[in-house]
């Protein structure tokens, strides 16, 4: 199974920040506390991870429903919000929402100023005007959306006497049309179509994102179907994966953000189990493994403008890897899928030459997921990656590490009733073949 050299579709090496998060604008100050009472929890979380590559997650200050604040309706950032923000740890930077959906270009232009003076350059990744623009009742497409969003970009570059490229575009939510290469999916508003509408005629952007979401719970009909059997299967997560970015392989850094199983705040039983670590895992390692450079899991709370029919309400949402605080949903805890993030940045390690590549079942030629009929007799139960450091000895000869990912669905309720017993294992497999120079664990019972 293992290719015995480097594969030709591997990726670039990879980035220490691989993991990432985006962070609710309203539930930030829950997350990282303030200045007189910090978060210990959140920052401790943290840092474990920067711990393993010497580098912190990015994170993303998000909002599907914000006004010209940069926050959700009704919530109101002050300097204080800034003091929040230095919580995370030292070298953390952030990717700015700013307002889009109400036109409003002084008012987004204020919060570019305040975020610049209160954060800096240092810590300032990039601004994203507008979070989720295809869902705005302004109907746009990807012609009007750049026929406002490139000047803005460079009317306050040059505002902020910013001479590089500071914004991220696209950040659209609805899943691209499959084919891709279909006149239909050309038009369809995304980070390439806008891209393709002169979104970078200004030379403003640096990174395209595209959101993501599985098996949504915001109505009694979809979230029946969101159960663990359907979620942590290889070609279930992949194929949104590929049709997302499929198109974009050749074009600048792309990001996977709000990447959430289960979106309106995930589906109890299921969002809060090993299994999500497992989902979480390989939709990381595989979304790396074509090309984008930093996937960014969700983190807040329900919001109340998703959907008239969703199942929850209030609290903290059941997909986050963490409760910082006590609240309706459940005390402070640590949920399994944290340490898929682990996981991840364990695997990276302080290389900054690693390079990925699905080994197994792969993608076929058009950047989909392999599917059974199409090679994968596991039937999307096994996913198997290599990472290959350039800088190792013999690094192009064979892998210096393997990620073998077990699947298949445990139940341990029918596993105390069952006299069979089959172990399972998630591991990494470091320098050459021999188990003994790896690290292996068995994996929580979803």
């Amino acid at each position: 199974m293992t290719p015995p050299s480097l594969p030709i579709d591997a990726t670039p090496p990879l980035n220490p920040a691989l993991a990432s998060f985006s962070i609710e604008t309203a539930f930030f100050e829950e997350y990282m506390g303030n200045q007189s009472y910090p978060n210990n929890l959140s920052q401790n979380l943290f840092e474990n991870l920067k711990e393993r590559t010497g580098v912190p997650a990015e994170e993303a200050a998000l909002s599907n429903f914000i006004d010209s604040t940069g926050a959700l309706v009704n919530t109101t950032l002050g300097p204080q919000f800034w003091n929040s923000v230095k919580l995370l740890p030292e070298g953390t930077t952030i990717v700015m929402t700013l307002d889009l959906e109400s036109l409003n270009y002084t008012g987004t232009l204020d919060m570019a100023e305040a975020a610049w003076m209160g954060l800096g350059s240092r810590q300032i990744s990039r601004f994203e005007i507008g979070n989720e623009p295809d869902q705005y009742y302004l109907d746009l497409d990807a012609q009007n959306y750049t026929a406002t969003w490139e000047p803005w970009t460079v009317n306050i570059s040059k505002a902020l006497g910013i001479d590089y490229p500071e914004f991220q575009v696209g950040a659209t939510a609805i899943d691209p049309l499959w084919p891709y290469n279909t006149p239909q999916a050309d038009a369809q508003f995304d980070c390439v179509s806008a891209l393709a509408a002169g979104a970078n005629d200004g030379h403003t952007v640096m990174t395209c994102s595209e959101h993501t979401y599985q098996y949504s719970v915001c109505d009694p009909t979809r979230a029946a179907v969101a159960t663990l059997t359907n979620l942590v299967n290889h070609t279930r997560l992949a194929d949104p994966v590929s049709t997302a970015f499929a198109p974009n392989l050749d074009l600048m850094p792309l990001l996977l953000v709000n990447s959430i199983l289960s979106p309106c705040s995930g589906q109890a039983n299921v969002s809060n189990t090993f299994g999500q670590a497992m989902w979480l895992l390989d939709t990381t390692l595989y979304a790396a493994s074509i090309n984008v450079s930093r996937v960014y899991v969700h983190q807040g709370g329900p919001l109340a403008l998703q959907s008239s029919t969703q199942l929850n309400h209030g609290g903290l949402s059941l997909y986050n890897l963490w409760y910082p605080v006590d609240n309706q949903n459940g005390p402070i805890q640590v949920f399994p899928a944290y340490s898929a993030y682990l996981f991840v940045t364990e695997a990276i390690g302080y290389s900054k030459s690693l390079r990925l590549s699905n080994i197994f079942p792969g993608r076929q030629a058009n950047g989909s997921s392999i599917t059974t009929a199409g090679g994968d007799p596991s039937a999307g139960q096994i996913s198997v990656y290599g990472f290959w450091d350039e800088n190792s000895t013999d690094s192009y000869d064979y892998p210096t590490k393997l990620a073998l990912l077990n699947l298949e669905l445990y139940n341990q309720t029918e596993f105390i009733s069952s006299s069979q017993y089959h172990d399972r294992h998630i591991c990494v497999f470091a320098e050459g073949d021999s188990r003994s120079n790896g690290q292996e664990a068995d994996s929580p019972r979803s």
